[in-house]
């Protein structure tokens, strides 16, 4: 019975592989088992390692050694050959032992190389076990290990070979390096932390129900693992809420979070909007006619939540985007409904607050801080329809738009006025936290005062490390210094933004840039009355959009004293003209880094990507990035979501995972 049982099996077999074969040539791709010899060379090769013999997941087994009997198998290891066939007659005895008491107990021979295994001995073991859907296959394996470079796979695999030091699993395979500590921190084990055999097994099947639902959502289409996809799935959910949901159900939220998923391996994931609709429309009459012509199809009327983490009269942030809010209703009038909830706080407080946003009617939510983001994501994922954004800056989130502004426009004047009115060049800054934005605004500045004092120092100090960072600036000599940005121009009396240090001590405001969020709202509420909202994202939401409108939008601006001299005054009115129309550009002109690296010959313009993920500081700035073990507690959470070097900071079990 077993013969006859594995001969249809082969039967079965054999037209899986000739379909598969069939496929890959009509799509030009290689239609055979790999062959390892083929593609490895000694040179890319840094040493070998027995690893003795282990369970080799099947899924992972793409290969062969050598290229002997390679045009027997298809690229999937079903037997192409015929049933009349030696081979076919030793796969169906094979195939009837693996059927029978003693079954297919031999271990293979193989060798695996970046995470991937090529079969030495054993390779009709693997096609009538991979025949049968055999999740393992035991092997004895020799690990080839590569030379390192810093290409993504090599990097990722290195990456691999750390954390199967802690896990004894293949299966957990990341594409990028730097996830599997992410996934330790999502499951709520240290860093460091050595997985039991129970926590192995309760992982390997919780992971295989869950890469089922990978596969069916098309993942092996995506140039990603199913490792990855998981890693975004905990993003929303936790990992033991795999054991609650049914097959429909987990398929369901593998859906709700698959655009994030597809942005794993999109080669731009995140578009950034530097303009308003109106002014695109301004160089294209047509798409704007056109809206009007079909304005009827779009909304008249949104209901609109905003979401801040304390309230204004807590924080001078809130207290900005709060003004922006009163500012939107005073303008848009009947045509929005608006909702606050203050002081709501990172996790379940906000998930509830947001809930019942949408139980209220939210049709658009802004969340206002950047700590916000994980209540944000989850609310995407349930509520597609809701249109949600937080105001934070290069989040790969497809579900969740983010919005910030271009200050380092601003502090590019402000630095040409502190270059004007300093009496010996040495200026002071203090910078708030090293995120996104940041080096740029700092460096932005320093340029703005070469502009005007060639010979401009700029000595940088940080408000999120220990010490009066005022305090020393004017102790170092600074007679100009520049502190954190006014909130809002209301409170330009007070010593925000760029002052002048008094013989008597005090300190006499200048000018300081500072945001109109009122402004942004009301044109980004305004883009979806006339459709140009779902247009952003290329129409196919393979990318994340981040709004990063600048001084042209309105949503920047600089206020200026009337102390100021006249012709300073009147400086800054030219190069704010220059700025908004596109003419002059801050960082259009020869650049040399703190290293002496040239980052500018004078003829380069910088992406928006270049300049929000500066990282480096300009010669003339004398002063460095804090490292996050130098920050101030209270600035940490920031950093991990916004900093510069966020990717290379260590995940935490609490708190949103990105």
């Amino acid at each position: 019975m077993s013969r006859q049982e594995a001969t249809d099996q082969y039967t079965k077999a054999l037209k899986l592989g000739q379909k598969n074969y069939r496929e890959r040539v009509l799509r030009g791709s290689y239609p055979y088992p790999q062959v390892l010899d083929e593609i490895l060379d000694e040179a890319m090769v840094a040493g070998r390692v027995e690893m003795g013999i282990i369970e080799i997941p099947t899924e992972q087994i793409i290969g062969t050694k050598t290229a002997g009997r390679r045009s027997a198998f298809a690229s999937n290891f079903m037997p192409l050959l015929d049933l009349d066939s030696e081979f076919a007659c030793k796969w169906i005895e094979l195939c009837a032992a693996h059927l029978g008491d003693e079954g297919i107990r031999d271990p293979i021979r193989c060798f695996e190389y970046l995470g991937r295994f090529y079969v030495q001995e054993g390779n009709k073991r693997v096609s009538v076990l991979k025949s049968y859907s055999a999740p393992t296959i035991p092997g004895y394996v020799i690990r080839v290990i590569p030379a390192w470079s810093d290409a993504p796979a090599v990097r990722a695999y290195y990456d691999f070979m750390d954390s199967y030091r802690l896990t004894g699993l293949y299966r957990v395979y990341f594409s990028r390096p730097g996830r599997f500590a992410k996934l330790q921190a999502a499951l709520g084990f240290e860093p460091d932390h050595v997985w039991t055999a129970d926590e192995r097994q309760h992982f390997v099947a919780g992971f295989t129900y869950f890469r089922e639902a990978f596969r069916k959502q098309g993942g092996e289409e995506l140039d990603i693992t199913a490792a990855d996809a998981l890693l975004v799935w905990l993003r929303v959910y936790s990992f033991e809420e795999l054991w609650t949901l049914s097959a429909t159900e987990l398929g369901k939220t593998v859906a709700a979070v698959w655009p994030d998923v597809k942005l794993l391996s999109a080669p731009a994931p995140i578009s950034v909007s530097t303009e308003t609709e109106e002014q695109k429309q301004e160089d294209t009459p047509a798409p704007k006619l056109f809206g009007r012509l079909l304005h009827a199809v779009f909304p008249d009327h949104l209901n609109i939540a905003f979401v801040n983490e304390y309230s204004p009269a807590a924080s001078n942030w809130v207290r900005a985007h709060d003004l922006g809010r009163q500012y939107l209703e005073a303008v848009m009038g009947n045509k929005v409904s608006v909702r606050v909830y203050n002081d709501v706080h990172p996790g379940e407080t906000a998930e509830a607050a947001m809930e019942q946003a949408v139980e209220e009617g939210a049709q658009m939510i802004f969340a206002t801080t950047p700590p916000l983001i994980g209540a944000c994501r989850k609310l995407a994922a349930q509520y597609p329809g809701v249109r949600v954004l937080n105001c934070s800056a290069s989040m790969p989130y497809a579900g969740v738009r983010t919005y910030y502004s271009r200050i380092y426009e601003g502090k590019f004047l402000t630095g040409a006025i502190a270059g004007a009115m300093s009496r010996d060049g040495q200026i002071g800054y203090v910078a708030s936290n090293p995120i996104f934005g940041v080096p740029a605004s700092i460096n932005a500045f320093a340029l703005g005062a070469r502009l005007t004092n060639p010979r401009a120092r700029i000595k940088l100090r940080w408000f999120c490390v220990e010490g009066d960072a005022m305090s020393r600036l004017a102790a170092d000599g600074a007679d100009v210094i520049s502190n954190r940005d006014i909130p809002a121009p209301d409170r330009s009396k007070e010593t925000w933004g760029l002052c002048q240090l008094c013989p008597d001590g005090t300190m006499q405001p200048l000018a300081s840039p500072y945001w109109h969020w009122g402004n942004f709202y009301v044109k980004l509420v305004r883009s979806i009355f006339s459709g140009s909202w779902d247009g952003l994202s290329s129409g196919n939401g393979e990318q994340a959009v981040n709004y990063w409108w600048g001084m042209s939008s309105r949503t920047v601006d600089v206020w200026l004293s009337e102390e100021l001299p006249d012709g300073v005054a009147q400086l800054v009115q030219i190069l704010r003209r220059g700025v908004m129309d596109g003419s002059i550009d801050p960082f259009r002109r020869p650049i040399r880094s703190q290293d002496g690296q040239v980052r500018n010959d004078g003829e380069k313009w910088f992406s928006p990507e270049e300049i929000l993920h500066m990282d480096w500081l300009c010669d003339c700035v004398d002063g460095e990035i804090p490292s996050y073990d130098q920050l101030l507690p209270i600035a940490r959470p920031l950093v991990r979501l916004q900093g510069v070097y966020r990717d290379q900071i260590p995940p935490e079990k609490e708190g949103p995972m990105l």
